[in-house]
C-alpha cells in the first residue's frame, strides 16, 4: 500500500506561483506514473497533469499547458507540481495519484492511490 502525502497548497494572489509536492510512503512509488488531479466546489474533478516513471513523458490539461508543470524527484520519492500565473479559477482541492499500471492519461478511474488532497485558494 503507497500512502500518498499532498503539501505547498495555501492562499496565493493572482498571478503568483505555488509548488505543490506529493511525498510517497514506498520507493515502489518511483516506478508508478503519477498525476496531478483538482476538484474545485460544485465540480467534477479533473485531470491536471501526469508524469511517467523516469519523467520521460509528461501529460498535461490543454488549458493548463505552459502555467503547470509536472516533475518528479525519484530519490526522494516525490513529485511535484509547480503553478505559476494562478488564477482564481485554479482554486481547489489537489490531489495526486498514483497509477502502478503506469497509466499516465486523464482518467482518475487508473490510478489506484490517492493522497488526501491539499487546498489551493486564489483570491486577492
Amino acid at each position: 500500500q503507497v500512502l500518498l502525502v499532498e503539501s505547498g497548497g495555501g492562499l496565493v494572489q493572482p498571478g503568483g506561483s505555488l509548488r505543490l509536492s506529493c511525498a510517497a510512503s514506498e520507493r515502489t512509488f518511483n516506478s508508478y506514473a503519477v498525476g496531478w488531479f483538482r476538484q474545485a466546489p460544485g465540480k467534477e474533478r479533473e485531470f491536471v497533469a501526469a508524469v511517467t516513471d523516469s519523467s520521460a513523458y509528461t501529460n498535461y490539461a490543454d488549458s493548463l499547458k505552459g502555467r503547470f508543470t509536472i516533475s518528479r524527484d525519484n530519490p526522494n520519492n516525490t513529485v511535484y507540481l509547480q503553478m505559476n500565473r494562478l488564477k482564481p479559477e485554479d482554486t481547489a482541492v489537489y490531489y495526486c495519484a498514483a497509477a502502478s499500471s503506469g497509466y499516465s492519461g486523464s482518467r482518475d478511474q487508473y490510478y489506484n492511490y490517492w493522497g488526501q488532497g491539499t487546498q489551493v485558494t486564489v483570491s486577492s
